[in-house]
C-alpha cells in the first residue's frame, strides 16, 4: 500500500490546477468583455449615452475582476516555485530560525494571507482547496488574522473592495471604447458638430458667391465678345505666314556611298532639258527678219524721233 500523500505534495497539485483555471477564467471574461464593449459603442453611435454609462460598471467591475485573477495567479505561482519552503526540514538544527512554527516564511507569508483572504470572494472551486489546505498547514490563528485583512497585500484589498465607479473613471471608459471603435464622443463629438456647420456656413457663401460670379461672368463676356472680334481682326493683318510653311515637307536623305557609287546624289524627277531642234531654229531665224531681230518699243521711239529732226 503506498504512503499516504504529504500536506505539502496535496497543495502543489491544487496550485498547479488553480493556475490553469485562473488562465482560462480569464481568457474567458477577455472574450466577454470585448463583446461588451462592443455593445456600449452601439449605444454610443445610436447617443444613448445614460444606457451606456449604466453597463459600463460591469465592464468596471469584470476588468476588477480580472486584475484579482491575474494577481492571485502570481502568488499561486509563487508558492509553487517556493514549495520547498513550506515543507522545512525535520531535523531542528537544519530548520531556520526566522520564521515561527505556526507561520509561514517570510517570502511566503503576503502570498499566503493574500490566498486566504481573496480564495472565498472568487468561484475558483481549485483555489478554495488550495485555501483549505493553507489553513490546515498554518492553523486557526493564522487563518483569522488574514481573514481580517492582516498582512494581506493593499492591492487585493483594492480590487475586493465593493464600492461605485468614480465619474472620471466612467468617463475614461467610454473615451476609450469611443476612440478604439471610431466613434464621436465628448469633445470629439462637439468639434466634428462645429466642423459640420463651418462646412454648411461655407457652402452657403460658397453658393452666393457662385451666383454673383455667374451675373458678372456673363456681363464681361458680353463685353469681351467684341473686343476679341476686332483684337482678332487686327492682329490677322499684321501676322506674317510662317517660314516654315514656304518649305517643302517632303525631304530626301542623301544615299550612303558604296562600292557601286562612291559619290551618290540627290536626283529629284522634272522635266528633261529640252534643246532647240532645227524646226525651232528656223523659226527664231524668220522671226529676227530681214534686219535682224525685231526691234523693241523703245528703239522704235528713238527713230521716230530722229525722222521728226
Amino acid at each position: 500500500m503506498p504512503p499516504p500523500a504529504s500536506l505539502v505534495s496535496k497543495l502543489k497539485v491544487q496550485l498547479k490546477l488553480s493556475i490553469s483555471r485562473l488562465r482560462m477564467v480569464q481568457q474567458k471574461d477577455s472574450a466577454l468583455a470585448k463583446q461588451a464593449r462592443r455593445s456600449i459603442a452601439q449605444l454610443l453611435e445610436q447617443s444613448k449615452t445614460e444606457s451606456a454609462r449604466i453597463r459600463i460598471e460591469n465592464i468596471i467591475r469584470s476588468d476588477i475582476t480580472t486584475e484579482l485573477h491575474e494577481i492571485l495567479e502570481l502568488y499561486c505561482e509563487l508558492l509553487l516555485a517556493r514549495s520547498q519552503l513550506l515543507d522545512p526540514p525535520s531535523s531542528p538544527s537544519l530548520r531556520p530560525s526566522s520564521p515561527s512554527s505556526s507561520g509561514p516564511d517570510p517570502g511566503l507569508e503576503e502570498a499566503v494571507r493574500s490566498i486566504i483572504y481573496a480564495a472565498p470572494r472568487t468561484e475558483v472551486k481549485e483555489l478554495h482547496a488550495v485555501r483549505a489546505l493553507l489553513v490546515e498547514k498554518f492553523g486557526k490563528d493564522f487563518s483569522l488574522s488574514a481573514m481580517e485583512g492582516t498582512g494581506v497585500a493593499e492591492r487585493v484589498l483594492n480590487k475586493l473592495r465593493v464600492e461605485t465607479p468614480k465619474p472620471e473613471l466612467v468617463e475614461a471608459y467610454l473615451r476609450e471604447i469611443a476612440r478604439t471603435y471610431g466613434i464621436p464622443y465628448g469633445e470629439a463629438a462637439e468639434e466634428e458638430g462645429e466642423e459640420e456647420e463651418r462646412e454648411a456656413g461655407g457652402a452657403d457663401d460658397n453658393d452666393d458667391d457662385d451666383a454673383e460670379g455667374k451675373g458678372g461672368g456673363q456681363k464681361e463676356k458680353a463685353l469681351e465678345t467684341p473686343l476679341k472680334a476686332n483684337l482678332g481682326k487686327e492682329e490677322l493683318a499684321r501676322a506674317t505666314p510662317p517660314k516654315a510653311l514656304a518649305k517643302s515637307p517632303i525631304r530626301i536623305a542623301p544615299q550612303s556611298p558604296s562600292s557601286e557609287n562612291p559619290d551618290p546624289g540627290v536626283k529629284l524627277p522634272g522635266p528633261p532639258d529640252l534643246k532647240p531642234g532645227p524646226k525651232m531654229k528656223k523659226m527664231e531665224k524668220k522671226d529676227e527678219g530681214p534686219g535682224g531681230k525685231i526691234p523693241d518699243v523703245d528703239e522704235l521711239a528713238k527713230r521716230f524721233a530722229m525722222l521728226k529732226r
